[in-house]
């Protein structure tokens, strides 16, 4: 049944992963493609738009999965399953605070997730970045089309425009992204 499915997987994806949304991009990625419920160009279409909206990045990307694959009852299936990991130890980590705080295995613990997390945003920027930039793979040809120019300018601006406020980049790089379309660049 999809509507299991998809609260499963996501229940796992919020359990095991530590970091926020970014972390967790890897796992989904590979999950939703495995399950075949959505093809990697559509995937990252997405985390285009859920950049772009309100709340967390996790919680819209599966609620998206969700809706794609089982409708309302998907979305929130899938929603569901995300956060209640987090609802979970939140709450355990609430009522147990002041021993939490001290601990020593805690806090090497911690320590020891932080490196993890830092790949695994690394793993997802690469593996996203592939996708945009290099669909069809790294080819000669990569370079001589439009769009990985556009692209590549829009992430250049962005990067000089970092101290620019994220809503203005995104505003920004859809307005450049807009007229390339326009121009018939991509």
């Amino acid at each position: 049944m999809i509507y299991w499915e998809l609260f499963w997987t996501f229940l796992q994806i919020g359990a095991f992963t530590f970091g926020g949304g970014y972390a967790m991009l890897p796992l989904i990625q590979e999950q939703v493609q495995a399950h075949g419920w959505m093809e990697a160009a559509d995937l990252v279409n997405f985390i285009a738009v859920s950049e772009s909206t309100p709340g967390p990045f996790a919680v819209n990307i599966s609620t998206y999965v969700g809706m794609e694959t089982g409708g309302l009852l998907g979305a929130c299936c899938a929603t569901l399953g995300v956060v209640l990991p987090s609802f979970l130890v939140i709450l355990l980590v609430a009522k147990f605070y002041t021993r939490f705080k001290a601990s020593r295995i805690v806090s090497g613990c911690m320590s020891g997730l932080r490196p993890a997390v830092v790949g695994l945003i690394a793993a997802a920027i690469v593996s996203v970045g592939q996708t945009v930039f290099f669909p069809a793979g790294l080819t000669g040809q990569v370079f001589a089309a439009p769009v990985f120019w556009v692209c590549a300018g829009i992430f250049l601006l962005a990067m000089a425009l970092r101290k620019l406020h994220p809503i203005g980049i995104i505003l920004l790089s859809a307005l450049l992204g807009l007229l390339a379309g326009v121009a018939g660049w991509l």
